[in-house]
């Protein structure tokens, strides 16, 4: 089921999981602000510092935003098979910080500041990360899926049986990024496994594309347009 998945389901599954981050955030927050703002003064202070430090109307600004957040979606989409944790992680989590921060400055100043500060550059920075995340869980659940069925570990052990050299080099991958990457490697030189896998990444490559192309309106906006609506 899940290797026919539709594109439009996990973008609903990656909406659903940031909505379920943010609702549990905002139901902390209310129920315990003290301890949320508490929790948060830290974070906040080291935002500023970086904001300061950075500064508005800034070009150096606009790419560090940039690369940031392109960094973030391409972590999750490439640690994606390793049970796709990264993105669930990365869905819920920044759910449950925007609920906090809204949540908190809706309170010390108003809905509009809050409003001001995040709708302008949100419109390509939600949508770039919904696309991004969802892509990611496509991808790794289908490579997840297929090694879990029993043809693709016939194919595997077959594979690992025939190939002393790519086992060599998944070893060498498994150092650096992970049992599943390596086990990904393998799992290529086989056409029956290649064929589904490459029509799963080429499609979840072009979201991702889709996904980087937001984030430069979102950075620029960020940058220049942002803390003019927080004057």
């Amino acid at each position: 089921m899940l290797l026919n998945m539709s594109y439009k389901w996990w973008i609903l599954i990656a909406v659903g999981l940031f909505g379920i981050g943010f609702g549990i955030g905002v139901a902390l927050t209310l129920a315990m602000p003290a301890t949320i703002a508490n929790l948060l003064s830290e974070e906040l202070a080291a935002l500023r510092e970086l904001s300061a430090l950075l500064g508005p109307f800034k070009v150096t600004t606009a790419i560090f935003i940039f690369l940031k957040n392109v960094s973030a979606l391409l972590l999750s989409f490439i640690f994606s098979p390793i049970l796709c944790l990264l993105p669930i992680l990365a869905l819920t989590v920044n759910g449950l910080l925007l609920s906090f921060i809204s949540t908190i400055v809706a309170q010390e100043e108003s809905l509009g500041f809050v409003l001001a500060g995040l709708l302008p550059h949100g419109i390509f920075e939600l949508p770039a990360l919904i696309i991004g995340e969802a892509a990611a869980l496509s991808f790794g659940a289908m490579v997840i899926v297929f090694l879990l069925r029993k043809e693709s570990r016939t194919v595997l052990v077959s594979t690992v049986k025939q190939s002393v050299g790519h086992i060599l080099l998944a070893l060498t991958l498994f150092l650096t990024v992970g049992i599943f990457h390596a086990i990904i490697v393998i799992a290529l030189f086989k056409e029956e496994t290649r064929i589904p896998l490459m029509a799963n990444l080429k499609r979840n490559l072009r979201y991702l594309v889709i996904a980087f192309a937001l984030l430069v309106p979102a950075a620029i906006i960020e940058t220049y347009v942002t803390p003019l609506l927080l004057t």
